[in-house]
Formats: structure tokens, C-alpha cells, sequence
């Protein structure tokens, strides 16, 4: 009985490590390009602007 809990509780835990490591990258890389594309608009001021 007892490993069934320990083996249910050991990849509940590793599930929520291996998404919060998923979660943690995506934020990062969008953050990253949101950076990025504001520092091309930034650049480009001149030309939005009429």
C-alpha cells in the first residue's frame, strides 16, 4: 500500500517539476522576443510615425 502512495506522490512531483521547468522556458523566450521586437519598434520610431 505504502508504494503505491510513494510511487503515485514521486511522479505527481516530478510532473510538476518538469511543468514548472516548461512554463519557467516559454516565459523566458517570450519575454526575450517581446524585448526584441520593442527594441526593433523603438528603432524604427521614425518611420511609424507620420
Amino acid at each position: 500500500m505504502n508504494e503505491k502512495i510513494y510511487k503515485t506522490m514521486s511522479r505527481t512531483g516530478a510532473g510538476s517539476l518538469t511543468l514548472g521547468i516548461i512554463v519557467l522556458v516559454t516565459g523566458i523566450v517570450t519575454g526575450t522576443l517581446m524585448i526584441i521586437n520593442g527594441a526593433k519598434l523603438i528603432k524604427r520610431k521614425s518611420e511609424i510615425l507620420i
